[in-house]
C-alpha cells in the first residue's frame, strides 16, 4: 500500500463413548467457534464484527485494508471452510464494528484483531491481511506469539526500505484532507488495471470512498510512518506474501529484517488481487498455508 500511495500521487464433536476410567485422565478438547456472525469487544470497549464459518486448524483469520471490510474476503471464505476454521473481521471503524473512539492509532488495531482470537479462544491461527491489514496483522502476531504460526500479506509488505521523496507523503494527505470522496475515487481507480471487471471496481470505490472520512484520514496519516523493517524483525514466524506485480516487491531488503520472508508475485490483477483473480489466488494461498503449517 504504501507503494501505490507514491503512484496515486504521480497520476476475514466431540467424540463419546471412552470408558469411564479413561475419560477420567483424557483432558477437555478447546472449546470450538460457534459458526455465524458475532461481537467482540476491543480493549478500549468499541464492538468489533466478525464472522465464523467452517472448521479445522488452523484457522485462517483475514483482515481488510483500509477502509474495506470482511466482505472483501467472500472469494475464499467457501473455498477454505471445508478445510479450516474461517474468521472475517470488520475492523472498528469498518464494515458492521463500532465507530466510537476517540483516536484511531493504526498499530492499535492489531489489538482489536487480537481480541476477536481471544474471544474464540483460537490457538493455531494463521493471520492473512490484504494492504493496510498487512502491517494489522504483523502487530497482532507481535501480541500473539504463542498463538499465531504465519503471517500472510495480501498485496503489501512489499519493501522495508521505501521512502517517501520530501513532501509525498504529506501531500498526498492533503489531496484526502480537501476532497475525501474525490481523492478516494483516484486512488481507488489507480488501484486497479485496464480492463478490470467493472462491477469489482464500483463496489470497491461505494465501500471505500463511503466510509467515515475522519477515520480514514487518520489512519492512512500513520500509515506512511510505519516501520516495516522494525515489524518484521519482531516477529519470529513465517511471512509469506501474495502480491500483483503492479507496485514491486523487494524480497531481499525484507529478507535483511526477517530472513523467514517471501512472496508470491502474481502477474495480470491489480491490488485487489484476491476479488480479482480469486481461484488463482486461492490456489496460492492454498500453498502458502501448507509451508506455514510444514514449518510450524
Amino acid at each position: 500500500m504504501r507503494r501505490f500511495f507514491s503512484v496515486v500521487l504521480l497520476a476475514s464433536f466431540l467424540g463419546c463413548g471412552a470408558p469411564p476410567e479413561q475419560i477420567a485422565d483424557t483432558p477437555p478438547p478447546p472449546p470450538q467457534p460457534v459458526a455465524g456472525p458475532g461481537m467482540a469487544t476491543a480493549p478500549d470497549g468499541v464492538p468489533i464484527a466478525y464472522t465464523v464459518t467452517g472448521s479445522g486448524s488452523p484457522t485462517l483469520v483475514f483482515v481488510h485494508g483500509w477502509m474495506c471490510n470482511q466482505t472483501f474476503w467472500s472469494g475464499q471464505v467457501d473455498a477454505f471452510a471445508t478445510s479450516n476454521t474461517v474468521v472475517t473481521i470488520d475492523l472498528p471503524g469498518h464494515g458492521l464494528s463500532g465507530m466510537e473512539r476517540e483516536d484511531w492509532p493504526m498499530l492499535g488495531l492489531g489489538a482489536d484483531v487480537k481480541a476477536v482470537v481471544e474471544e474464540l479462544d483460537l490457538d493455531t491461527v494463521i493471520l492473512i491481511g490484504h494492504s493496510m491489514g498487512g502491517p494489522i496483522v504483523l502487530e497482532a502476531a507481535r501480541l500473539m506469539p504463542d498463538r499465531v504460526i504465519g503471517v500472510i500479506g495480501v498485496d503489501c509488505l512489499q519493501d522495508a526500505d521505501f521512502k517517501y521523496e520530501p513532501g509525498q507523503a504529506e501531500a498526498f494527505l492533503e489531496a484526502f484532507t480537501s476532497d475525501f470522496a474525490g481523492a478516494c475515487n483516484q486512488f481507488v481507480v489507480a488501484m486497479f488495471r485496464e480492463g478490470t471487471n467493472a462491477g469489482i471496481i464500483d463496489q470497491v470505490r461505494t465501500d471505500m470512498c463511503s466510509g467515515d472520512p475522519e477515520i480514514g484520514i487518520a489512519l492512512m496519516g500513520q500509515y506512511s510512518g510505519y516501520d516495516l523493517g522494525a515489524a518484521l524483525a519482531a516477529v519470529s514466524v513465517p511471512v509469506r506474501c501474495i502480491n500483483a506485480n503492479m507496485w514491486g516487491t523487494n524480497i531481499d531488503a525484507n529478507r535483511r529484517y526477517n530472513e523467514n520472508y517471501d512472496a508470491v508475485i502474481i502477474e495480470g490483477p491489480g491490488h485487489f488481487l484476491m476479488m480479482e483473480v480469486p481461484e488463482e489466488f486461492n490456489a496460492h494461498l492454498v500453498e502458502v498455508v501448507a509451508e506455514i503449517i510444514q514449518q510450524s
